[in-house]
């Protein structure tokens, strides 16, 4: 355990808010959250306006920067109706202190939107995650409803709305079974078909039991390999390198770009620690992650135990640390250790060579990008040092 003064706190830190907990419209096969509901058997099944205003209260209070982000995910999170979400922003302009920016995200699966909820998006100057696993048939192999059907139409529908109404979008696509080995197919009909600007590659490492808890080394035959992964992603590079940077975003470009740079880490997955990526659920519940929500990894209830104390817990700040604690000695050997440092927590389930247990398991992958991506990625460090754009990186490499 860290040497940590009681009165330590981070200047910031994310809370990603449940507002109707794990409950959804879909019935996605690789969805991990959708199991969850099993924790909350009497509790009502949206955040009560007095618990949102003592969140909203505390989180901003506890946030010593200028600029604050609200994260709203689900299950799906607009079945907590637009009323909820304008309350919502109301109270952030009631507590926002003088100067201090507020920004809201949320992710959502994008099946239920309406030109009120984009009129409102836009308004409020919402940023939209929409979830989509490529063309649709690849989206519909495992993003379905209820029913069993494809959402796919449903979500393109709500795409199409959100680009009418002028609103901030991103894609979320998950790297699953059914698209790893489309990566071309995947990478330009995001681009070119829905033109798509900023990309979330999310792989989908899901383990394989009853629980729904990280527990257990047994994956699903939904998720990928490492190798897979390593491969899917530098297909998509080798193209992006050449043809797409400065106008396609993709965060894991961006963010190993920032490690070749020596900035600070920007994705909890790989930096050296973590433990400043929250969850909190409809009831108050406050969970060290959101791939953590099970009872072990329950830090408390924000309406019993304020908020900052949690946070600052030795329990989460031990969650935090242990992301690099108990790093196999393979990965502390390894020479991309500075870009992947071992990854999500989540994901590893496997053993090194030697025998020793913690490895991850997109381990191989991760290490085949990085050092791929070694040389364009020092170029373009060295365009931004010398205060040139690393879209430059495109002219050398025609």
């Amino acid at each position: 355990m860290p040497n940590i003064s009681p009165h330590w706190q981070p200047p910031a830190f994310q809370v990603m808010v449940k507002p109707v907990g794990p409950v959804c419209n879909l019935a996605c096969d690789y969805c991990y959250y959708l199991s969850k509901d099993h924790l909350f058997p009497n509790s009502d099944i949206i955040m009560p306006d007095a618990l949102l205003e003592d969140f909203t209260r505390q989180y901003i209070q506890a946030q010593h920067v200028p600029q604050v982000t609200f994260v709203w995910q689900g299950g799906e999170p607009t079945l907590a109706g637009l009323d909820f979400f304008q309350k919502a922003v109301d109270l952030q302009n009631q507590y926002a202190r003088p100067g201090m920016v507020i920004e809201n995200a949320i992710q959502t699966n994008g099946t239920l939107l309406t030109d009120e909820w984009c009129r409102f998006f836009k308004e409020n100057h919402f940023l939209v995650g929409i979830s989509i696993d490529g063309p649709p048939e690849l989206h519909n192999v495992y993003r379905k409803d209820k029913a069993g059907k494809g959402s796919s139409d449903r979500v393109l529908a709500g795409l199409a709305l959100l680009k009418e109404h002028g609103v901030d979008y991103n894609i979320l696509c998950t790297v699953n079974a059914a698209n790893v080995m489309h990566p071309m197919e995947v990478y330009r009909y995001l681009r070119d078909e829905l033109d798509t600007t900023f990309i979330q590659f999310i792989p989908i490492v899901e383990r394989d039991n009853k629980t729904g808890y990280q527990v257990g080394n047994k994956l699903t035959d939904r998720s990928v390999t490492g190798s897979q992964y390593g491969d899917f992603l530098i297909t998509i590079f080798d193209e992006w390198v050449k043809l797409d940077v400065g106008h396609v975003f993709v965060q894991t470009f961006d963010v190993a770009l920032s490690k070749w740079v020596g900035a600070r880490d920007g994705l909890c997955i790989f930096s050296e620690t973590c433990g400043l990526a929250l969850l909190l659920e409809h009831n108050g519940d406050l969970f060290s992650c959101d791939h953590f929500v099970e009872p072990k990894h329950k830090l408390g209830n924000i309406i019993k135990t304020d908020l900052v104390g949690l946070v600052r817990s030795h329990n989460q700040i031990r969650f935090g640390m242990n992301k690099r604690n108990k790093l196999p000695r393979y990965c502390l050997e390894c020479e991309v250790l500075f870009a992947c440092r071992g990854g999500c927590p989540k994901n590893r389930v496997l053993h090194t060579p030697e025998g020793e247990y913690g490895l991850n398991v997109l381990c191989e992958g991760y290490r085949a990008f990085f050092n791929h991506i070694n040389q364009p990625m020092r170029q373009m460090a060295a365009l931004l040092r010398q205060h040139r754009p690393p879209a430059d990186i495109m002219t050398n490499l025609k």
